[in-house]
């Protein structure tokens, strides 16, 4: 990070610069935020990194497996070098914490705009493997995802991969009884007061837990530009999803939310949806 109070090396050679370290990352919003703030999260993971490796090393050399002529400097550097070679790995803590800093330092609308992966996300990314269908449906409702975005705060790429789970990446989208589309990518019945156009299919709902065969009444569109549309005012105006919209710096917290506000009664909803996010992010990033 810029001006940084004490080498990265420096901070796992002395415990006792976290305060400054903690300046240091304070400063972060003047100045390049996404590196300082990754910078001191390697910190931060290198520090916690010594502490773990030394008390390994302490507990090792108790039990007599270790025991060596080493001297103890010998073996403090080689701990420090470890620690460094450990952090900042793809995945690793210094992900979580340099999400953690953002928020407390940058405030949730800079988190909101650059949202982070969560734990254990990167390497859900890595596994998704999304194909040709999967971009084919990014690359289709990527600029109307993204005008909604800057409209609503809702991340395009959380959109789209909603709309991609609810619609099996467009192989099964709500039509009308003659076969037209409804251009409904997100599953939104025709309740609450709704008087536009409404398409009637079988579904799934899952009652008490097991899955049934249900006739509902959907909305229907004129594009997917007014689904976008519909779908962010359903989510940012409505109290029932007020914490959806205060989590909207990971998938998988946005996901968990969308469940627990009653959005879909699958209760595996969360997970399948966070994969489909994750997809679209990782089709995106290489599209980038």
């Amino acid at each position: 990070m810029n001006a940084s109070p004490m080498s990265f090396q420096g901070l796992a050679a002395d415990p006792s610069a976290l305060n400054a370290l903690r300046y240091g990352a304070g400063t972060a919003a003047g100045k390049d935020d996404k590196t300082a703030l990754k910078e001191a999260a390697k910190q931060f993971e290198s520090l916690f990194m010594r502490e773990l490796i030394k008390s390994m090393r302490e507990a090792t050399q108790k039990s007599g497996l270790m025991d060596g002529e080493g001297s103890d400097l010998g073996t403090d550097l080689l701990d420090q070098q470890f620690s460094v070679q450990l952090s900042g790995l793809p995945g690793g803590l210094s992900e979580a914490i340099q999400r953690q800093l953002g928020r407390q330092i940058l405030g949730p609308d800079a988190a909101r705009a650059n949202p982070l992966p969560a734990v254990g996300e990167a390497s859900t990314v890595s596994r998704a493997s999304p194909g040709p269908r999967q971009a084919s449906f990014v690359a289709e409702h990527s600029e109307a995802a993204a005008t909604v975005a800057r409209e609503s705060g809702i991340p395009a790429s959380f959109m789209i991969g909603q709309a991609g789970h609810e619609t099996g990446w467009g192989r099964s989208e709500i039509r009308h009884a003659n076969g037209a589309n409804s251009h409904n990518l997100f599953g939104i019945k025709a309740t609450g007061g709704w008087t536009g156009k409404v398409a009637e299919i079988t579904t799934t709902e899952y009652i008490d837990g097991e899955p049934r065969k249900v006739t509902a009444r959907f909305r229907a569109y004129d594009s997917y530009a007014d689904s976008f549309r519909d779908y962010a005012r359903l989510i940012s105006q409505s109290p029932r999803y007020q914490e959806v919209m205060d989590n909207l710096q990971s998938p998988v917290a946005f996901a968990r939310e969308l469940q627990e506000a009653g959005y879909a009664t699958d209760p595996n909803y969360a997970a399948k949806l966070s994969r489909a996010i994750n997809a679209t992010l990782s089709l995106q990033r290489s599209t980038g």
